[in-house]
């Protein structure tokens, strides 16, 4: 009931953003609609809202595994690094392959997204693992340092209007025909439904998983390798989304638990409705114009964040 609830408000809300637009589309008069208006329907408006629900969902969903591996609320592809070694990557085919294609931008993204988590992976060893706040907060600190070296390249390389205008989060530049890469993380979802066991027993810890028959390094490998590439998909595509990773997991496993084959599809829609949500106040604050959606998420999301840390400090 629950997930038909969701499942609901996700329809009504794609509707919604199909509808919301400097171009007006009428459902009233749907069978009505000239030339112009059909274009915007099928070239922008309908693909739009298909990558905001597939980024949502594959957000939440990396949030999620990431959290199971290093057994950490608070840690996800945006506080563990992950983003930012892609964002390092994508500045190096800037810079050395400014003329490659698509795909392979995103195989450099992924093979440094994917390094620059095993590395923080690595530290976390080193670290406490019941302090949950310390684990996320070296993840920054560790994305920071990253993103400072891409920085400092793209100064040097006069590159960061190009890197900034085109990695910030925005869904406006969302069109038929540049957006498909984005259907690349559907099978990768489908593989955490798969595996959805494992990860929950992973999620218990290396010593509990090894004792319950589970290979710990063979599963934690295969999560990382996941994140990685739909972070940098999702990177590639529509840009950097904050706090999305780290809120909609929370909120979903606070009210359903924490087993990840009962709660991957609620991370999922809840990860799609809020971006959703997100994204239609982006365009509607200030209309016509429109802010990035990123800016939004994360003002809500840091808001959702503060009051998780103080609920986890309390309890």
């Amino acid at each position: 009931m629950k997930k038909i609830g969701l499942f609901v408000l996700l329809l009504l809300l794609s509707v919604l953003s199909i509808f919301v637009g400097v171009k007006e589309l009428s459902l009233a008069q749907l069978f009505q609609w000239d030339a112009q208006q059909k274009l915007v329907l099928v070239t922008t408006r309908i693909p739009r809202t298909i990558s905001l629900l597939i980024a949502g969902s594959t957000l939440s969903i990396s949030g999620l595994i990431m959290q199971h591996l290093t057994q950490n609320k608070f840690v996800s592809p945006s506080t563990a690094g992950t983003m930012d070694s892609a964002r390092l990557g994508i500045l190096v085919v800037m810079i050395f392959f400014p003329s490659a294609p698509l795909l392979f931008r995103s195989f450099i993204a992924f093979v440094f997204a994917l390094g620059g988590t095993l590395f923080f992976i690595y530290l976390t060893r080193f670290l406490p693992a019941k302090n949950q706040v310390m684990i996320p907060l070296v993840g920054v600190m560790f994305g920071n340092i990253i993103g400072s070296i891409a920085t400092f390249f793209a100064y040097q390389f006069q590159l960061v209007q190009n890197m900034s205008s085109w990695l910030q989060g925005n869904f406006s530049t969302v069109m038929k025909g540049g957006y498909e890469l984005l259907f690349l993380t559907v099978p990768l979802l489908i593989m955490v439904y798969l595996y959805a066991y494992q990860f929950t027993v992973a999620g218990m810890g290396e010593d509990m998983a090894t004792n319950l028959g589970l290979n710990y390094q063979r599963i934690q490998l295969l999560g990382l390798l996941i994140v990685a590439l739909s972070s940098a998909v999702i990177l590639i595509m529509v840009g950097s989304i904050p706090f999305l990773g780290v809120i909609v997991p929370n909120l979903v496993s606070l009210r359903y638990g924490d087993h990840v084959k009962n709660i991957l599809a609620l991370t999922a829609i809840g990860g799609s409705i809020f971006l959703l949500i997100c994204d239609i106040l982006a365009r509607v604050v200030i209309a016509p114009y429109e802010i990035p959606v990123s800016v939004v998420v994360g003002a809500l999301g840091s808001l959702i964040f503060i009051t998780l840390l103080m609920r986890r400090r309390w309890t």
